[in-house]
Formats: structure tokens, C-alpha cells, sequence
């Protein structure tokens, strides 16, 4: 919602995974949250603590989703139900407007939000995450 945990957790692995494929200069890769109060703020310290467990790392400055974002992006994806009706309720429509999980074909709808939980909460996101974007990319190459 935010932009400081998940989103910018799947735009730096989308980005990792399309770059193994060789794919990078098909995409335009961002994130952005439904909620602007951590805009300019970087990642949250759990998530990238989390991410650095397996070497791996999350970068960027959160924002917060705009008009022009429903726009220019082909596809926009939602970590849950709240920021997916979010999107929808700001002209996004359902063609363009994908719950992750669903698109890949996982059983699982969402990406629970850790920020209010324990750090367990970050480690099961980022393997969910990790996951996706994997399976994205493979998909999207």
C-alpha cells in the first residue's frame, strides 16, 4: 500500500529475472502504492534485511500510483484485494489491473502485508515474491 515493502520487493526481482533472461529491454519496471504516506521513503529496512538473507537486494524510492501510471503500463499488478478495488476505484480497469499471485497461476490470491507483522511475515513474503516474479518472467519472455 505503501510502497516500502512488497512492491518494490517484486519490481527488483521482475527486474533480477527478466535481466537472467535476457529480456530487460522489453520492459518498463516500476512500482508505486495506492498510499502516498511514504513517498520519497526507501524500502523498509525488514524487507531488505529480509532479501539480503539470500543475497539478494531491494532498492528504490516508494511513490505513490498516479493516473497516468493506468496509462502508460500494460499491466499493473496488485499484491492484494485492497490495493487491486484501489486501482479499480482510480479508472483501472480489470483487463490491465492483475492480482500477481492469480496471473501466475498460484493457489494463493494474496501477498500478505508484513509491515505490522514479525519478521517471519518478511521471509514468507519474499519467498512468495521471489516466486512470482520468477514464474512472471518466464511467462512474459
Amino acid at each position: 500500500m505503501g510502497n516500502i515493502c512488497r512492491s518494490p520487493a517484486a519490481e527488483c526481482f521482475f527486474r533480477l529475472a527478466v535481466e537472467e533472461l535476457h529480456s530487460n529491454h522489453t520492459f518498463i519496471i516500476d512500482s508505486a502504492g495506492t498510499g502516498g504516506w511514504h513517498a520519497g521513503n526507501a524500502p523498509d529496512r525488514r524487507m531488505r534485511a529480509a532479501a539480503e538473507k539470500r543475497g539478494l537486494q531491494i532498492s528504490g524510492s516508494a511513490r505513490q500510483i498516479t493516473s497516468k501510471d493506468l496509462d502508460v503500463f500494460d499491466i499493473i499488478f496488485c499484491m492484494d484485494n485492497d490495493n487491486y478495488n484501489e486501482v479499480l476505484s482510480m479508472g483501472g480497469t480489470p483487463e490491465k489491473t492483475k492480482m500477481l499471485l492469480p496471473f501466475i497461476g498460484s493457489s494463493i490470491r494474496e501477498v500478505p502485508d508484513p509491515y505490522y507483522g514479525g519478521e517471519d511475515g518478511f521471509d514468507d513474503g519474499i519467498t512468495l515474491i521471489l516466486d512470482a516474479t520468477k514464474k512472471l518472467a518466464n511467462m512474459l519472455c
